[in-house]
């Protein structure tokens, strides 16, 4: 407190003594002042215990014989250490960690947990992504749009193929993604039922997709869920290039539609902006070979880099279980070359791929970064967005496993920890962590919208902006939570309701949604929430 008066005189602030108070805004600046001095500080204590404590990976819980013999001292002489604790332990009694801690601590010795064999692999998996032997990669392509603007069509003639008509004959496998070869370049593309899917898969923190092509048809223009997709691929922070589709149609008109697109936040290139449009159909090809040329050019500004030479890792893009083959998975291996033979673990599950098939049906012994494949051996059937990892031990992959479905169990015994709330957030901003609030907006109608949105504009602060990731009108969806979810925002409806799934879904996952009649009750609790003063919810419990 002494070290404190002195800074607080600095400041010119007459402090008497460590008993002497300052009300909570000089206290704010105070905090503000000093935080570059308190880190400095921090520091400063960090590298001072480095050069004086011991560090000493251990396996906790410790029994005292353990303990003592990490310490380097008599098990007598900690046992009568213990009592000074009220703890009456003999020498095969088992110390729980706070106790081993603090006892470690005042000979100086720093104890550390001992890496699980997970947290060994994942790391293992993170150094090799670091690594400098990284080569290029082919780009991963997502298709979102509309509904009706030709998405399948269009990635059906990208392949030169007719998925659409033959699909059910079986000439091509569909295992929901399809490298293609273009100019000595590959591409992969991902083919996800809608933004919804690329939406849940980042929600389970996968993050597969490098660009988005948003198909929009010239005859229809911007329509809703072409909204939706760009509000979700902004969210993800994925560049997108449009593909301004059935330009093989009478009486179009390609300026409006780019008007249209500018209005939404996607200023094409002729306009004065930095989005790539690129006319196209489907149903004639022209424009395609332009579109892939854009891709590559857009992959290549990104310098998208794996490493092949690396254990395989990778995402869970589809997964299914027949009677024929068992439980298999469309993997996209994102870093890494996957091997037959390869043991790999998977959100609950293991295998030892037994066999490997790719777009085309063929059997594969290998697949490098960027390459999709339908895996066979699994001991269950993952979720779409489960991570992979290539393990060099299946015993060890089987005790990963079993951890992790023991964890599970007892996290479906325990409460749910809730997500993000109004009221939570509100305490985070109070406390400086939180920089930015992002909000998805519902309301009944486009009117509502604009007032919402023009009142919330002028409540952001220095300290805290607002974000508002996507807005729409009609009842919440779980499109809309799913967006929650993956992007941590909170979900405001205005003379609104929920779709019967959405909830089913917000309950789940414990996203938080907020339904108001009134716009200025919504915009004083947003305001509060932005100031950190959103009162706490009183409930009673009887």
């Amino acid at each position: 407190s002494k070290e404190l008066i002195e800074k607080l005189k600095e400041f010119k602030l007459d402090v008497k003594g460590h008993m002497a108070s300052i009300d909570e805004e000089t206290a704010e600046i105070v905090r503000h002042e000093l935080e570059g001095y308190l880190q400095k500080k921090k520091r400063e204590f960090e590298e001072k215990r480095r050069k004086e404590f011991k560090i000493v990976e251990v396996d906790f819980p410790l029994t005292v014989r353990d303990l003592a013999v990490k310490l380097k001292v008599k098990p007598k002489e900690l046992i009568e250490r213990l009592i000074k604790e009220n703890i009456f332990a003999n020498i095969n009694q088992t110390l729980n960690k706070e106790i081993c801690l603090k006892i470690a601590e005042e000979y100086k010795i720093e104890l550390r947990e001992k890496p699980s064999d997970e947290e060994k692999v994942l790391e293992l998996h993170k150094k090799e992504k670091e690594s400098e032997n990284l080569t290029p990669r082919a780009p991963v392509v997502t298709l979102m749009g509309h509904v009706d603007h030709g998405k399948t069509l269009l990635l059906d003639a990208i392949r030169k193929s007719n998925i659409v008509d033959r699909e059910a004959g079986g000439i091509t496998q569909h295992i929901g993604a399809y490298k293609v070869k273009f100019d000595n370049h590959q591409i992969s593309f991902l083919d996800t039922p809608g933004h919804e899917a690329f939406t849940a898969m980042r929600a389970r923190g996968a993050n597969v997709t490098d660009i988005v092509v948003l198909v929009v048809a010239v005859d229809d223009g911007v329509m809703p869920q072409t909204k939706e997709a760009i509000d979700h691929a902004k969210a993800a922070n994925v560049p997108i290039i449009v593909a301004l589709n059935k330009i093989d149609k009478p009486h179009i008109n390609i300026d409006k539609v780019k008007q249209q697109l500018q209005e939404v936040g996607l200023r094409s290139e002729d306009r004065g902006g930095d989005v790539i449009t690129v006319p196209v159909s489907a149903k004639t090809g022209e424009g395609i070979d332009h579109l892939l040329e854009m891709i590559i050019l857009q992959a290549e500004m990104l310098e998208l880099k794996a490493n092949k030479d690396a254990l395989a890792s990778g995402t869970v893009i589809e997964a299914r279980k027949t009677k024929a083959s068992g439980a298999t998975a469309t993997v996209l291996v994102q870093n890494g070359t996957l091997k037959v033979g390869d043991v790999i673990i998977t959100g609950l599950h293991f295998a030892k791929v037994r066999a490997m098939i790719n777009d085309r049906g063929e059997r594969v012994n290998l697949a490098e970064p960027s390459t999709p494949v339908e895996i066979l051996g699994l001991s269950g059937v993952p979720e779409v967005g489960d991570q992979f990892y290539v393990v060099d031990d299946e015993k060890k992959a089987k005790e990963i496993i079993k951890k992790r479905r023991e964890q599970r169990r007892k996290e479906e015994i325990s409460p749910i920890v809730k997500r993000v709330s109004l009221e939570d957030l509100s305490k985070e901003i109070q406390k400086g962590k939180i920089k930015t609030l992002k909000l998805i907006i519902k309301a009944d109608v486009q009117g509502s919208i604009e007032a919402i949105c023009s009142s919330l504009e002028k409540i952001s602060t220095s300290e805290v902006k607002l974000d508002i990731i996507h807005e729409g009108v009609g009842n919440i969806t779980e499109s809309d939570v799913m967006l929650a979810i993956a992007s941590e925002a909170i979900i405001i409806g205005f003379g609104v309701g929920i779709e019967s799934k959405a909830n089913e879904v917000a309950k789940t996952k414990r996203v938080e949604i907020k339904l108001y009649s009134v716009i200025y009750e919504l915009i004083s609790d947003v305001k509060a929430a932005i100031e950190g003063l959103l009162e706490p919810q009183i409930k009673r419990t009887f």
